[in-house]
């Protein structure tokens, strides 16, 4: 229950609402779903903020002492602050928290098998890059500053 989110249900709405929770450090928020009617809430920003920094698929929330779980479905952040606005959460069940946990790992195993492979691409490339660079360096032919001939190879320049 310590990882839950403690949601306060709020009966003011509107942009002067809004900002009056903002400014006490909270976040306006509403959550829906499965039929049944939207409920308008207020969430910590912090907390919010900080459960939201992890790539989370699902959360807690406690709403007069219920445990709900839910998704987050929609977050409105502030384009100069980059402060939360707003935040949509939809309910979900068990088997639907389960499946969204075990899509997400999915694409985050195929994110990384993406990006390893982008990683060993760029380290052969620059492998066979410094392996051209030395053999350049190697075969490339001494020029004297005295030889400042515009002749074509096989003529002299007389």
């Amino acid at each position: 229950m310590s990882d839950a989110l403690v949601a306060e249900a709020r009966s003011d709405f509107g942009k002067g609402a809004a900002r009056r929770l903002r400014r006490d450090g909270k976040v306006p928020a509403v959550v829906y779903g499965h039929g049944i009617t939207p409920i308008h809430i207020a969430l910590d920003a912090h907390t919010l903020r900080l459960t939201l920094r992890k790539k989370v698929t699902s959360l807690e929330i406690v709403l007069n002492g219920k445990t709900e779980t839910v998704a987050p479905r929609d977050l409105q952040i502030d384009p100069v602050t980059r402060g939360i606005e707003h935040v949509d959460l939809v309910y979900v069940t068990a088997a639907e928290a389960a499946s969204l946990a075990r899509e997400a790992v999915e694409a985050h195993a195929r994110q990384e098998e993406a990006s390893a492979a982008a990683i060993a691409h760029a380290e052969s490339k620059a492998a066979a890059r410094a392996d051209a660079d030395a053999a350049n360096v190697g075969d490339a032919p001494a020029s004297s500053s005295n030889d400042s001939s515009d002749a074509p190879a096989g003529e002299s320049a007389e």
